[in-house]
Parts: structure tokens; C-alpha cells; sequence
């Protein structure tokens, strides 16, 4: 088959798509043939040396994918079978045009979805369901702050939070970013390049801050968080952008029953993606399939075309997600 490989670390253009040995499934898992991935800023760190993929994933770039079950292995499909069109989260292998997925990271693509649609669903949502509603358990009525609300992750967190009945803050760099925001539902709409988001978010919420901040950027923005949270409020970190190593006021924690997590999806055991994957399948997929969240696709690009499509993400152009088809 053929895949996107790394040769050597480096820009875009260290992307090759290759010829490579074909993938066979192992027990527990099956075998898509893909007809889309998605790009993710994981896929550039791997790109440029900094971010390996776990332990028995497969070595090329992609965190999610979309397409059809092609063989399942020994000891069957764990309830999948051959035909059935899915959607997953991998650990790497999905700019290839074969994938071994264990059956505890599919999904089905949702009703009303096109297929290659669905490869921009499983890494956003699994990450954003995880640290929002999991392990922040935003609920309804509280203010969630979303860095980055453009993103794939935050149109994604956009939707969900409104759908569950909270109020949505964002950040974004430009007038056409938050007016995309806007569109989604976003309440606040803060543009950090002119404005200070801890000053607008207190404007906005009569000085009671965020119950739940996604952040993406890390130690540069930590000690606004902080300032930025509402009491008992919790900062979800889930993105290094602005830095890996900052300070924290811990009185103003404390004096605000504060609590920050941090995680990271890929690198999780099986069964810990296995019951996110459930949640989500239980809690998101009736939101799309009923049409009330749906993925936000920036543009498709052939998968030969993945350092096109780096270059696109690396300069923040874009809205949603971009794809990369088979």
C-alpha cells in the first residue's frame, strides 16, 4: 500500500507518500481501508521529531481516520464485520490507505454523514469529550472559555457546549475566525491579538470568570487562566502551542477552589480509549446524526498532498478541520 512517511525529520516537505508493507490486523483488531484522515498539530510535532508514536501504533501520521472494514483478526471483529463503513481513532497510520484499528476505537459513521466527512469527528470529539465533559463535567448554565475556537477542536467544543446548554467563550485571531465562531453559537467572542481575554471574559460574566477553560496553548497563557477561572472553575490543558514550562499562582488557586488537569489522548491504554470511545458513541452521536453538532471541514486535499495541507495548518489559515482523502 502506500503511505505518508517521515524518512527523516523536518518542514512539510519531509512528508513522502510511499510504497510500505500492508498492515495485517492482529486479535482484537480489523482492517480499514481508508478514505480519508484528518490533520491534527500532533501530526506536525511527529513530523518534525517530537512526538513518536506509542508502542504498536503504526508509524506513519494520522490520529483518526474513515472508511470501510476490508478483514477483521484472528478471533473475529468484536461485533464489526467486513463492509461495515466506520470512523477511528488511532494511535498513527491514518495518512495511509490502510489502517489496523483495535474494535474499542471505532465507530460508526454517523447517520446523514458522508464517509470521508467522518474522519474529522473521532480525535476532536474524543478529546473534547474527554476533558470537557468527562473530567471537567461542564453542565449546563456554566461558562466554558475555548483558546482557539476555530480550530477543530474548538468548533467542536463550540457545538457540544451549546448543545448540553452552556455559555461558550472564545479566542480567536481574527474577525472572520470569531464571526465562524459566532455561527456556531459562540456568546463571547474575544479577539487576542487586540484584546485582553481575562479583562473581556470578567466583562462578559459580571467578574465570575469560567467554569471550564480548553486550552491549548499551555505556559504562556497558565497564569491568565488562572486568573481568568471562576470559582471552583477547572482549566483543562491539553495543548503545548505557547510553551511546556510556566508558573502558577497558587493562592489565587486555592483562593478560587481551583483545579487544572492536563492530558493527552494519544499515548492512553486501550481501554481507557475504549470508554471514551463509548461515551462518545452514547452522549455525541445522536448530536450529529440529529444534525444539532457537525464537523466543520476547512478543505479536502488528496493525501499525496499531506505537506500542503501542514503548510495550510501550520499557518492558521483555516477553520475546522482540514482532510486529507485517499
Amino acid at each position: 500500500m502506500r503511505a505518508i512517511t517521515v524518512p527523516e525529520p523536518g518542514g512539510p516537505e519531509a512528508l513522502v507518500w510511499a510504497e510500505v508493507p500492508d498492515p495485517e490486523p492482529a486479535e482484537g483488531e480489523v482492517l480499514v481501508e481508508v478514505a480519508a484522515s484528518a490533520v491534527n498539530r500532533a501530526d506536525v510535532l511527529q513530523r518534525q521529531g517530537f512526538y513518536d508514536p506509542p508502542p504498536g501504533a503504526a508509524p506513519y501520521p494520522g490520529l483518526e481516520c474513515a472508511g470501510r472494514i476490508v478483514a477483521v483478526g484472528p478471533g473475529g471483529g468484536g461485533g464489526w464485520s467486513v463492509g461495515d463503513e466506520v470512523c477511528a481513532l488511532l494511535g498513527g497510520g491514518g495518512y495511509a490507505e490502510r489502517v489496523a484499528v483495535p474494535t474499542g476505537q471505532l465507530l460508526p459513521v454517523p447517520a446523514g454523514l458522508d464517509v470521508a466527512s467522518a474522519a474529522a469527528l473521532p480525535e476532536v470529539v474524543s478529546t473534547v469529550w474527554s476533558n470537557v465533559f468527562m473530567v471537567s463535567h461542564l453542565r449546563p448554565g456554566e461558562t466554558l472559555l475555548v483558546h482557539g475556537g476555530s480550530s477543530g477542536i474548538g468548533t467542536m467544543a463550540i457545538q457540544l457546549a451549546k448543545a448540553i446548554g452552556a455559555r461558550v467563550a472564545v479566542t480567536a485571531g481574527s474577525a472572520e475566525k470569531l464571526a465562524a465562531c459566532a455561527e456556531l453559537g459562540a456568546d463571547v467572542l474575544i479577539n487576542y491579538r487586540e484584546q485582553d481575554f481575562v479583562t473581556e471574559l470578567h466583562g462578559a460574566t459580571d467578574g465570575a470568570g469560567a467554569d471550564v477553560i480548553l486550552d491549548v496553548v499551555g505556559a504562556k497563557y497558565l497564569d491568565a487562566n488562572v486568573r481568568a477561572l471562576a470559582v471552583n472553575g477547572r482549566l483543562a490543558v491539553i495543548g503545548l502551542q505557547g510553551g511546556a514550562t510556566g508558573e502558577v499562582n497558587l493562592r489565587a488557586l486555592l483562593g478560587k477552589r481551583a483545579a487544572i488537569t492536563a492530558t493527552s489522548l494519544r499515548a492512553r491504554p486501550l481501554a481507557e480509549k475504549a470508554a471514551i470511545i463509548a461515551a462518545v458513541r452514547e452522549h455525541v452521536w445522536p448530536l450529529i446524526e440529529s444534525g444539532r453538532v457537525r464537523p466543520v471541514i476547512d478543505r479536502t486535499l488528496p493525501m499525496s498532498e499531506a505537506p500542503e495541507a501542514h503548510r495550510i495548518l501550520e499557518s492558521s489559515s483555516h477553520i475546522g478541520k482540514i482532510l486529507l482523502t485517499t
